[in-house]
């Protein structure tokens, strides 16, 4: 007879497959409730609160992507597209038997703490409601499905069609249209370089800089040339090799029409894209700094210059929610909330996360190390610090953070490099000893 669960996973994405397969090569029975029927998380297109559109693709090479366990084939492309991605996932439950303990279309809708250091997850399924007790909840759920729209909105009224990211689904949507694009991020990018093709005009507004880097420098994938460097150098050294060589190749965004950016590169997630410099330099996309104001199917920048459009598309980032945790578990929000090591509740005993940051580099070799620490602590082969170490480490690393990242939800930034190694030697040093406390 199978062990009842000692552990809930909460999602079925990269975050909560990682978690599963550490969770069971640790031995230790565990559930996971995926509210889609399929898993794979926001790399399904078409699924459910999924953000992906036709055109997406890896920003993070495969090879600084792949799971240490799980490698990408040798014959795909370097950065692969989200087919591909969402079948390596599924593969990747298959090929480590994770399918028997998930438990598709079931929807948590409420995580307590119970008085005995319990917990009890209720979720809602298809044969009706489920209510379990566990030792421990691994909260793996993404932070990529509540869109994020202008707050406070811009002043005046807009009478164009306006669209989320999270809603986008392919250059269909933007034939024959006079588009605006606002953001900065991946998402924006991707989709100004889609509108070019597609639209009758494509504008792409940034109220901050940022800098754009292509897929590839020197002939290679650029983020395998920082990840050479980052075992190596500190980041601020990294920053300048990294900012010089940039700047060399491709020049300043400035030198694009694109605002210039006030933070040093990396010190902000990375935008990458192959496609939008040559856009904006052949015409086909055209620049704007931030939004001022809305008047009917006209959008006036701060610069004073306007522009009519039919649809603006708010690339404008998500909401990090868990609607079924107590909200005095999460204090001022899910996106601040002081974890230690970016995976333990410091004042909830048993209550983890996985996959609840913002890497400078891809999340699944990230998620991967997050889970083994969670297995390896509920195995009993890693001892967490007491309570007031973990509080201490949490301070120092957000006075890192907002010192390097400002307040761009610094309780989520984490350098990739950096992180995987802080990670490896956590589960290091925090193996308990005989005799002897951490």
């Amino acid at each position: 007879m199978q062990a009842p669960p000692r552990v809930a996973v909460i999602g079925a994405g990269a975050a909560g497959l990682a978690a599963v397969k550490a969770l069971r090569d640790a031995a230790v029975p565990t559930v996971c409730f995926e509210a889609t029927d399929q898993v794979g998380g926001l790399w399904v297109y078409g699924a459910p609160d999924s953000p992906a559109y036709r055109t997406l693709h890896l920003n993070t090479s495969r090879g600084r992507t792949e799971f240490a366990d799980h490698p990408m084939p040798a014959d795909w492309p370097d950065y692969p597209d989200h087919r591909r991605i969402a079948g390596y996932l599924a593969d990747y439950a298959d090929r480590f038997g994770l399918r028997d303990s998930i438990r598709l279309r079931h929807t948590v809708e409420q995580v307590t703490r119970d008085t005995g250091g319990t917990w009890t997850v209720t979720a809602s399924g298809p044969d009706g409601p489920v209510e379990i007790t566990v030792e421990a909840v691994v909260v793996a759920n993404g932070h990529n499905r509540v869109p994020r729209l202008p707050d406070p909105p811009y002043p005046g009224e807009c009478t164009a069609e306006q669209l989320h990211s999270h809603d986008y689904r392919g250059p269909e949507q933007l034939a024959g249209k006079r588009v605006l694009v606002v953001g900065g991020g991946n998402s924006a990018m991707d989709i100004a370089v889609d509108a070019s093709y597609a639209a009758q005009r494509t504008v792409l507004s940034l109220r901050r800089g940022v800098w754009v880097v292509p897929k590839y420098l020197l002939g290679r994938p650029s983020d395998t040339l920082n990840g050479a460097l980052a075992r190596r150098l500190p980041w601020r050294l990294r920053q300048r090799i990294s900012q010089t060589l940039l700047t060399a190749t491709v020049g300043s965004p400035s030198r694009y029409g694109l605002p210039a950016p006030t933070h040093g590169l990396l010190q902000d997630h990375p935008t990458l894209s192959d496609g939008l410099l040559s856009r904006l330099t052949h015409g086909d996309i055209e620049a704007r700094p931030g939004v001022a104001a809305l008047h009917g199917d006209r959008v006036e920048f701060t610069d004073g210059r306007s522009d009519h459009v039919d649809l603006i598309i708010w690339c404008t980032g998500y909401r990090v929610q868990i609607p079924f945790l107590d909200p005095a578990l999460l204090g001022a929000g899910a996106d601040t909330l002081a974890l230690y090591r970016h995976v333990f509740h410091p004042e909830a005993p048993g209550l983890t996360f996985v996959g609840l940051m913002q890497s400078t580099g891809s999340a699944f070799p990230l998620v991967e190390a997050q889970a083994k620490l969670i297995a390896a602590h509920l195995a009993g082969r890693y001892a967490l610090p007491d309570p007031q170490r973990q509080r201490a480490a949490c301070r120092a690393e957000l006075r890192a953070a907002t010192a390097r990242w400002g307040q761009r939800r610094p309780a989520m930034r984490v350098d990739f490099d950096a992180y995987l190694a802080e990670l490896t030697r956590e589960l290091t040093s925090g193996a308990p000893r005989a005799g002897a406390g951490r």
